[in-house]
Order: C-alpha cells, then structure tokens, then sequence
C-alpha cells in the first residue's frame, strides 16, 4: 500500500469516530515524531500492538479488499507474566464496497459490534477438522442473547446496536449492506494476535508492505520505533 493510502484511511476512521462522539485514548493521537522521543513506559502498547492498523490483506486494492482497525487494549499470550489481560477491544471501520477476507482464529472468541453508520453483513461457515470451509453444516450463531440455526454461508445482517458472537474455528468475513452507508464496528474478544491467530481461506496477507510515497500521519501499530532509554 502507499502511505498516502494509509494516512487517507486513518484519516477517515479518525472522522467517524469524532462524528459518533468516541474517544480515542491518548497513544492513538501520537505523532510519529513522538513516538520517537517515547521510553519504556509504553512498552505495553509496543509489546500488545496497540493501535492504528491499515490491512488490503495483500490484494493491492484497499478500496475493494481491506479493513482499517484500532486496537485498543489487549494482553498478551505470550508475556501473561507481564500483561494479564485475558482480553481485547478494537475499532474497526469499514466503508461501503469495501469487504475484509474470508477468516478464523484458532485461539480468540469475539464479539462484533456496529457501533454506528451503516449495516454489517457477516457470512459464517463452520469450518472441517482439516481448517476448510464447511460448505453444507449449519451453523449456530448468537446474536445479543438469540441463538438460531442458520445454513451455511448466511450473511448475519447487523444494524446499529446488534452483536454476532464468532466461535474459534468460525469462518466469517465483512462487508456493508449496499446503499446503508460506512460502518464503524467494535470488537471485544480474547487477547488479540493478528500475526499468528488468523486463518485466512483463500490465504491472504495481513500487514502490507508499505510505499513511501509521502510522510505518514500515525504510526501503525507494527511500526513503532524501539524506546528510548
């Protein structure tokens, strides 16, 4: 992706969360100049990948194929003797026409929450003892308390307010219902780790290799510099 791309799609969320009167913590608003002058007192947001990250999922095509989230509390699964939190919470946003791939998780459970704008549109599949896509199993999903049985491949229709709880080994993917508008969505769910807990069906990427076509407006979470002793 060019950095031009990404600082347009921060910029962006940025603006749907100010519009729907969210508040982001203080390390979402750092500059990448002050991030180069931060200690050792924000090692947990370098350690747990805390904040902003842009995806296309390797399709270098953002605007068809990519999600932008914020990560903003999270443990660690593998510093539990440093960070405790057996917990997670993200934003993530995303505009019409966009659609974020094809996925599971072999460790978290989450639940997706539209937060405001549009209409969310989830479609589940269980997945096979071999990690494929179960394409005739029902599946069984929850929604703020209802429990159903749906075919596989249901797309879940969520409208602000609504939830869908995603079950480790649940295939699901994101898009917004045409005609309803950007979609600002929350996430609380089990510790997070993007690098090494998303099954992708077909295979995707996850964090871009970037082009430096002008400055960059945020750091991406995988992108801070070391602390500064």
């Amino acid at each position: 992706m060019k950095r031009s791309e990404i600082n347009i799609a921060l910029k962006k969320m940025e603006d749907m969360i100010n519009r729907l009167n969210y508040y982001l913590p203080p390390f979402c608003h750092f500059t990448p100049e002050e991030w180069q002058n931060k200690g050792h007192e924000y090692d947990e947001v370098r350690d747990n990948m805390l904040g902003w990250d842009i995806t296309d999922f390797g399709q270098g095509d953002f605007q068809k194929t990519g999600f932008s989230l914020i990560t903003i509390r999270n443990g660690n699964q593998k510093m539990q003797d440093v960070y405790k939190k057996p917990y997670a919470e993200k934003l993530l946003y995303l505009d019409e026409g966009q659609y974020a791939m094809n996925h599971f998780h072999w460790y978290k459970m989450e639940d997706i929450i539209n937060r405001g704008g549009g209409n969310i549109l989830i479609r589940v599949y269980n997945s096979l003892p071999d990690e494929s896509i179960d394409k005739t199993g029902d599946v069984t999903v929850h929604t703020d308390g209802l429990t159903r049985v749906v075919p596989a491949g249901t797309q879940i229709r969520l409208t602000p307010g609504e939830s869908l709880t995603i079950t480790q080994g649940m295939y699901h993917d994101f898009e917004v219902e045409p005609g309803t508008g950007e979609v600002l969505i929350g996430e609380v769910s089990q510790c997070n780790d993007d690098a090494n807990d998303n099954r992708f069906n077909p295979p995707a990427g996850r964090f871009p290799e970037i082009e430096e076509d002008e400055a960059p407006y945020r750091l991406l979470c995988n992108e801070y510099p070391p602390a500064k002793d």
